[in-house]
């Protein structure tokens, strides 16, 4: 007897679970790969010229994760006793397990995030230490685009690289959907990368690549930077296989982000005329339910009977969203009663 195939699980809990498509795979089997310790890996340093030449930096390292990039950023633009100056939300403040205070010694200094994901520049200056042995030393600036699905204004952020020039700060970016908010702009990649010294970008989000991101910046940071991977163990060999995936990522998923926003649109647009009472928030791939936990406990479980699933209320879309599961959403959203 046949049985057909269950569709799988429409998943909203983030970008990070997109599956790799048959091309995507097809592309990494093929890949020409070598040692890429020893700098021999062709798939690996054309990945890297790639993203270096897209945002107009002059060098790349590719490395596992965003959390191993942001932490190879923020050893090489701080030492031991200096401090990095962030967002309370920030991923590399919150959810990178405390790397850079544990393995650096590198102080945080988090303060709270503006309604649009910003930090107040008047305070960042008020938060950078006098010139006193008292004080760690305030090396660096940490801003993330997209911030919890938010945009950073352009003007803002060359706002924060007068502030940079003018206190001798670093900047540095956590650009985990860098591509989102370039989409989202309609920006080239260089215009939105100029103003940081570093920049961050995942290949595993919104990309659809299933691991790796890659951390740009001057040539110098870059060779320091790959010291401090090796030491952190993020050393690579035959690597090209899955830079093969971040490469067919950057070819074709960048502009198609734009279909993920839309449906963020959609289903915020849903819920807002299903939940008249509660507070929505979407910002390019995302949507944020500002809701009574115990409702939320419910139309979680209504919309897991339906093969959707969902995390926390923050809804994520991506690639492997289609359409006709969007469809799918806003039908169960509409059904579901209290």
């Amino acid at each position: 007897m046949k049985h057909e195939a269950k569709a799988p699980m429409i998943d909203l809990r983030s970008d990070t679970v997109t599956q790799p498509s048959s091309a995507m795979r097809a592309a990494m089997a093929a890949a020409d790969v070598g040692d890429d310790v020893y700098g021999e890996d062709p798939t690996v340093t054309r990945l890297e010229q790639t993203l270096a030449k897209m945002l107009g930096k002059p060098a790349a390292l590719f490395v596992p994760s965003g959390t191993q990039s942001n932490l190879l950023a923020l050893l090489t633009h701080c030492g031991r006793g200096d401090e990095y100056i962030v967002g309370q939300e920030a991923h590399t403040y919150r959810f990178e397990g405390g790397g850079a205070a544990v393995l650096g010694g590198i102080q945080p200094q988090p303060l709270t995030c503006e309604a649009d994901g910003t930090l107040d520049l008047d305070l960042v200056q008020s938060n950078i230490k006098p010139d006193d042995f008292h004080f760690a030393k305030t090396r660096l600036l940490c801003l993330e685009n997209t911030i919890s699905g938010r945009v950073l204004p352009l003007d803002y952020i060359k706002a924060a690289r007068n502030l940079c020039d003018k206190t001798g700060l670093q900047l540095h970016l956590d650009g985990a959907r860098f591509f989102n908010a370039i989409v989202e702009q309609n920006l080239e990649p260089e215009v939105l990368a100029a103003s940081f010294n570093s920049v961050s970008v995942c290949l595993s989000k919104g990309l659809g690549a299933p691991v790796g991101s890659v951390l740009v910046g001057e040539i110098k940071f870059i060779n320091q930077a790959r010291r401090w991977r090796k030491m952190v163990g993020g050393g690579m060999r035959q690597a090209g296989i899955i830079a093969a995936g971040g490469l067919y990522a950057l070819e074709h998923n960048i502009k198609r982000l734009a279909t993920d926003h839309q449906h963020a649109v959609r289903i915020a647009t849903a819920l807002r005329e299903k939940f008249g009472d509660i507070s929505i928030r979407q910002a390019t791939n995302m949507v944020h339910l500002d809701i009574d936990m115990d409702v939320y406990r419910q139309l979680a479980a209504h919309l897991e009977n339906a093969d959707i699933r969902v995390g926390r209320p923050r809804w994520v879309f991506h690639l492997d969203v289609a359409p006709g599961d969007v469809d799918l959403i806003e039908s169960q959203i509409s059904t579901f009663t209290r």
